[in-house]
């Protein structure tokens, strides 16, 4: 029996894992695969010149361009007419593909989290986002309004809170401290030319959560950490009808990483925590593999 080689991609802002199935192995049976990482794709901010050679060099270099089936689902990715950058360098980079979905990465966190069973699907990474998933498919989000205007609770937003915070002499006087130590350059000119003049200031302040992680049993650091969740909770999930009757699902590195808090900011507000994954890559692996779709 033939099986299609098939790619499986989950990408935000600043990475992308890929999960590579070869039918040439009993990785069908077994959902064994090979993983590779990249830099992170998004059409909103690059061109089909600009991310075939990230396919190419970090991509197709590792595990070849024989793939006939492509599940991409990338931050960026909203609908066909945004997500053809994408598209078009996949099927440039990958000609025997004659499946190609670039969907976003909400439906992709959907599916990984939430299978085939109904649920609230999030994400806290880099940026945030929210949907109601029945199983099937996306049905009801409460649209996010990117870096500037939202992502509560992301890695961005609690990167931005910090540093707004170290800027206004708000930090208790032994974190501001431990922050100067640690980016003794930085100054309020360099943050706005990061803010209003370079690329990518998504990621910029993300970085900053880092300090957040490693100061994070910090009173200060706890309160702001609930504070950001309790606001993804109250503007986003706590918005969708019967929200206390589902499991509310998380990925991202975001909410792994600080699960403790997010359960218990969950908790709280009466909402029954479900899955919270660093990636829903082996979740979309098991949604395609049990896909009759993805089968020949």
């Amino acid at each position: 029996m033939y099986f299609k080689n098939i790619l499986i991609a989950d990408s935000g802002s600043t990475k992308t894992d890929w999960a590579y199935i070869d039918s040439r192995s009993d990785a069908r049976k077994t959902g064994k695969h090979e993983l590779v990482q990249s830099a992170g794709i998004n059409p909103f901010y690059q061109t089909a010149e600009e991310i075939a050679p990230v396919l190419q060099g970090q991509v197709a270099r590792g595990i070849g361009s024989d793939v006939q089936e492509i599940h991409f689902y990338g931050a960026g990715c909203a609908d066909e007419k945004s997500s053809m950058p994408v598209t078009n360098a996949l099927k440039q980079c990958f000609p025997s593909a004659n499946v190609v979905e670039v969907a976003s990465d909400m439906l992709g966190a959907a599916r990984g989290l939430c299978g085939h069973e109904p649920g609230l699907a999030c994400i806290l990474g880099t940026g945030a986002n929210n949907a109601f998933f029945d199983g099937d498919r996306i049905t009801h989000s409460i649209g996010s309004l990117g870096f500037w205007l939202g992502d509560e609770g992301s890695g961005s937003y609690l990167g931005k809170t910090l540093v707004v915070h170290y800027l206004q002499n708000e930090l208790p006087e032994d974190l501001q401290a431990l922050f100067i130590a640690q980016y003794p350059s930085l100054d309020r000119l360099t943050v706005l030319d990061h803010a209003y003049k370079k690329p990518y200031p998504n990621r910029y302040f993300a970085s900053y959560s880092k300090f957040i992680a490693e100061n994070r049993t910090h009173e200060f650091m706890q309160t702001l950490l609930g504070n950001a969740f309790g606001l993804f909770v109250k503007k986003y999930v706590l918005k969708h009808a019967n929200a206390d009757h589902y499991p509310v699902h998380f990925t991202g590195s975001i909410a792994y990483y600080y699960q403790d808090i997010l359960r218990g900011v969950l908790e709280s507000n009466g909402l029954q925590a479900g899955r919270i994954l660093k990636s829903p890559l082996e979740g979309l692996i098991g949604y395609h593999l049990a896909d009759p779709k993805s089968k020949s």
